[in-house]
């Protein structure tokens, strides 16, 4: 069966992140950091390695059968492709940001202005979606240095921690859009058998990061306080201990589902609770 081609960013912010996810999934290749393409030996799958601004288009195209990019990238290039599955990762902020003297205080304030952005086809959308008029200046690279040069009153980016917006002088004004990483498959394709074990197994992952698998001490007089808030993937696994009166309840849950109930599990009579993270959760 002929390989399928997964297009991941070749550097930047979701390469790192999105190599762990195809490891955890039990892939192996390497060389990744030196190559273009890379074939993975215990799968019928070949990544590739691109600018993430080409992914959606090599994905729309069948070049690459599969991708992992932003999705304000998608967006951005208005590419036809099928979203498989939010990867949970690579989470930003579109935001128009001003100066820290900017008059602008309202939304029609921005009418009349100009705003530099690398995403001009997201802004425009924002803009007509308030009514706003405003002069969009695309521009690539350092889009925050654009209102100290004078070349702009606002601009409109990608923000993670607001450190490089402060650093220019500049505060966010509105949000645009959010994003995160997706991983996004070319039109009809997604009922292949390949992709299909590709997506379980991603899933699968994805599923062991949210959960925590939970072991507790109670006695028996106090399971039945204890099953209630613990209800697990389906119902708690339930052992007996050696000193009489007592079980050991095993189960899997969301972490923060744990971390919202651990005083109520104490309250009941739990002892000994002990939090282990899970490596992949097959449904």
């Amino acid at each position: 069966m002929k390989n399928l081609k997964i297009a991941i960013q070749k550097s930047g912010r979701l390469n790192e992140k999105s190599v762990l996810l195809l490891k955890n999934c039990g892939l192996d290749f390497e060389n990744y950091k030196s190559s273009l393409i890379t074939t993975v030996a215990n799968f019928s799958l070949e990544i590739l390695f691109l600018r993430d601004d080409d992914i959606p288009g090599y994905v729309e195209q069948g070049i690459a059968d599969l991708g992992i990019v932003g999705e304000n990238v998608i967006e951005e290039t208005r590419s036809q492709v099928q979203y498989l599955q939010r990867l949970g990762f690579g989470r930003c902020t579109l935001k128009i940001a001003l100066p820290k003297d900017s008059p602008v205080d309202r939304l029609e304030d921005l009418n009349g202005k100009s705003i530099a952005t690398s995403y001009p086809n997201i802004l425009q959308n924002f803009l007509n979606e308030y009514k706003i008029k405003a002069d969009i200046q695309e521009i690539s690279g350092s889009v925050e240095i654009a209102p100290g040069l004078g070349l702009s009153d606002a601009i409109c980016d990608i923000v993670s921690t607001g450190g490089t917006l402060k650093s220019n002088g500049l505060k966010p004004f509105v949000d645009v859009a959010s994003s995160e990483a997706i991983l996004i498959a070319r039109e009809g394709i997604e009922e292949n058998p390949i992709i299909c074990e590709l997506l379980q197994r991603i899933q699968s992952v994805l599923r062991a990061k949210e959960t925590k698998y939970v072991v507790l001490n109670v006695e028996k007089k106090n399971l039945d306080q204890i099953t209630e808030l613990l209800h697990g993937v389906k119902s708690p696994t339930v052992v007996p201990l050696a000193e009489e009166g007592w079980v050991a309840v095993h189960t899997v849950i969301s972490e923060d589902d744990f971390w919202e109930k651990i005083n109520k599990l104490k309250s009941a009579g739990a002892q000994g609770i002990v939090v282990m993270p899970i490596e992949k959760i097959i449904m």
